[in-house]
């Protein structure tokens, strides 16, 4: 009876993610590189919109209480309306502004019944254009999420392409050979599913938290469109102009 013997395996592959990616096709690591590279992009963006909000929160803080303490409206459009700071004064001064030329012609039926609508709606642009910019770059973190899987699964299919292409110019299907081509595929699968993760939970809760934030300009707007809309109705009355009042 003839001994069994072992069939060498071939030349010692390093397993290690670092000798994978060394060993990866161009292409694959072209995808890997992409990957990784967009993964920071992700962690960078945000970060800064957790601090962009944390910000924006303390500012808004800090005003709703300058807001409603009493004082003149006037007088906080005065220091707040001509370059505001933060959203919630953004909005504050376009509703201000808006209510200010409409009440410059003189009281009338006329400018009660349209005033109202031009503050609201100078109100609901400035809440748009304030959330746009807040949410600005907030796509990438969308886009990541939904495509990243997909060039992973790029780079690993073009890997596993080239692995089988290797094993029939070698004429060898030892696990040895296989193993190593397919393990620096999959690699790009994974980087890209550490990516896209990542993407989807961060970008689900910032949106959440600007939808809430965006809810409390919308009810700030209407609170304060409500004041102006008192002082409108009351200028329209055949009586003396009464000076703006303070919020209560």
């Amino acid at each position: 009876m003839n001994p069994v013997t072992a069939t060498p395996l071939g030349p010692a592959h390093d397993m290690s993610l670092l000798g994978l990616f060394l060993m990866a096709d161009w292409v694959v690591k072209a995808v890997m590189i992409g990957l990784f590279l967009a993964s920071v992009v992700v962690w960078a963006v945000a970060f800064d919109k957790f601090a962009q909000l944390r910000r924006a929160r303390r500012e808004a803080d800090a005003f709703e209480d300058e807001f409603w303490k009493g004082g003149s409206l006037e007088e906080l459009y005065r220091r707040h309306g001509e370059a505001p700071t933060h959203p919630l004064a953004a909005v504050f001064s376009a509703g201000m502004r808006e209510w200010q030329l409409s009440t410059q012609a003189g009281p009338g039926a006329f400018l009660v019944a349209g005033a109202k609508e031009r503050v609201e709606r100078a109100m609901s642009v400035t809440i748009q254009r304030e959330m746009e910019r807040m949410e600005k770059r907030m796509t990438f973190l969308a886009s990541t999420g939904s495509a990243a899987p997909f060039v992973g699964l790029f780079g690993t299919v073009w890997g596993i392409m080239n692995s089988f292409t290797a094993i029939a110019g070698m004429q060898n299907t030892n696990l040895a050979v296989v193993a190593p081509g397919i393990a620096e595929a999959l690699l790009a699968t994974a980087i890209g599913l550490l990516a896209a993760i990542p993407a989807v939970l961060l970008y689900n809760m910032l949106a959440s938290q600007f939808g809430k934030f965006a809810g409390r300009l919308e009810g700030f707007a209407a609170e304060f469109g409500a004041i102006l809309q008192r002082q409108t109705e009351g200028a329209a009355q055949p009586r003396a102009a009464q000076p703006l009042p303070a919020a209560e």
